[in-house]
């Protein structure tokens, strides 16, 4: 038993004073107003989202992309080429370094899961590990090491495009078969059973691009109560390749031929018209935003504020890991949008400000994008916490709303004090208690790999 006392706390939807938080096996047990300061004492105490979407491997790219390439204008497939060449190298000891590395980062800025959309799985030239789920068993063995309550995704990704061809070079690492992914998918599922209960194993195709509409029907039923994740109208030229090989733009073709509900999480949705941003939203399925990488590689601008009118749900991701900040990427998601209607507050209503609507909505769309009984602050839930410290000199007097404004527009991950992944005390006084560790070995795997580019 964990007992927590905040002077202030989000607790289910609501702001609450000198509140008794109570955690039992990692949930929360209770939460009670106007107790007396007991136990492990914070400012300001909030439910930590979920990291909705990872690619934990790109984070040692970090900065080795930003020069002008061959060709007259670089875009996301130039990028994308400079990816594949990247990974080649990348080894399984240096995959788990640099995934708990990235799990460190998460929760350090106030992520309390992370969700790996995990496509690395074969050697070198695509030839499959003698343990299929070798990269799948690495990822689960950073989360037992950073401790972060982990949703592993495992792709399943066939074809180097629409028209059915051979991946090519760079992307043999990812490829599999139906049947290949379902024996990977059962080597995963026996290494997230050796993590924690709050573990969840769930799928996703990697885009209409890279698998078959075969596999989109059937590969719901592998798992299925498990949540779903695939990229979806990200890039201009993808949504061309989509209309030209199936008929259809993106979304309309999801729409029309999959069974969209709340299991699905679909990342990015950059390049929706109105009608389909409004028909999409109304499924129950997840936007999983990823605002600081869409920026990075030019994707486009997520019309987020027709979406929440649509009573759409919202997640927030890292992706690429250029840069992990929960303040950054919802600071992003709204600035994105003042910058294109010429307005400001873009999320805010009457009844919440717009840090707090930003964060609240991206903890319960991140919960249910994770597969996670968390989102929030009640009885119940599994106990991701988010604690600001309101002796930062930005924070200094302020009400509670106002304090989350400026954490989210003026913060950042400075303000973090203390994180809990379903109870488990990860993040104190701002650090997490491994960092030492962990950066060393991430220090090692990255010396060796960038020693060969």
């Amino acid at each position: 038993m964990q007992t927590l006392w905040a002077r202030h706390a989000l607790v289910a939807g609501q702001w609450l004073a000198d509140v008794r938080v109570e955690i039992d096996a990692g949930r929360i047990l209770s939460c009670t107003p106007d107790q007396p300061a007991t136990g492990q004492r914070v400012h300001l105490l909030l439910p930590a989202p979920a990291n909705s979407h990872s690619h934990a491997f790109q984070r040692a790219m970090a900065g080795l992309t930003e020069q002008r390439g061959p060709q007259a204008g670089d875009s996301f497939w130039t990028w994308r080429q400079l990816m594949f060449r990247f990974l080649n190298d990348l080894t399984p000891e240096q995959v788990e370094a640099i995934t708990a590395f990235v799990q460190m980062e998460m929760l350090e800025a106030g992520f309390g899961a992370s969700v790996e959309f995990h496509y690395l799985h074969h050697r070198a030239g695509g030839a499959p590990y003698r343990n299929p789920a070798e990269m799948s068993e690495r990822i689960a063995a950073a989360a037992e090491t950073s401790g972060i309550g982990l949703t592993l995704l495992p792709v399943l990704y066939q074809f180097g495009g629409c028209d059915g061809r051979a991946l090519g070079p760079g992307q043999q690492r990812f490829g599999n078969t139906p049947d290949s992914y379902a024996t990977l998918l059962s080597g995963a599922e026996g290494a997230v059973m050796q993590l924690p209960p709050d573990s969840v194993l769930g799928t996703a195709p990697h885009s209409l691009r890279a698998v078959s509409r075969e596999a989109l029907q059937s590969l719901p039923g592998l798992r299925p109560d498990a949540p779903i994740h695939m990229h979806l109208a990200e890039q201009k030229a993808e949504v061309d390749e989509v209309q030209a090989h199936w008929g259809a733009r993106p979304v309309d073709w999801a729409l029309d031929n999959l069974d969209l509900n709340g299991r699905w999480c679909l990342i990015h949705c950059t390049q929706m018209t109105a009608q389909e941003t409004s028909a999409l939203a109304r499924t129950g399925a997840v936007a999983g935003l990823c605002p600081l990488t869409e920026a990075s590689l030019g994707d486009g601008i997520f019309d987020g504020i027709r979406w929440v009118e649509n009573a759409g749900a919202i997640s927030i991701g890292s992706d690429s890991n250029i840069r992990i900040s929960l303040a950054e990427e919802l600071r992003q998601l709204d600035t994105t949008q003042r910058l294109r209607d010429h307005s400001r507050a873009a999320f805010a209503t009457r009844a919440r400000s717009t840090g707090r609507r930003l964060l609240e909505d991206a903890a319960i769309g991140g919960a249910q994008a994770a597969g996670r009984g968390a989102g929030r602050i009640e009885p119940g839930a599994w106990a991701d916490l988010l604690a600001l410290d309101t002796g930062h000199p930005d924070l200094e007097g302020l009400s509670p709303d106002t304090a989350l404004d400026t954490f989210v527009f003026a913060g950042d991950s400075a303000m973090v004090s203390d994180v809990w992944s379903a109870g488990r005390h990860l993040v104190t006084g701002g650090r997490h208690i491994a960092r030492d560790q962990i950066t060393e070995d991430y220090r090692g795997a990255v010396r060796t790999l960038r020693a060969g580019l």
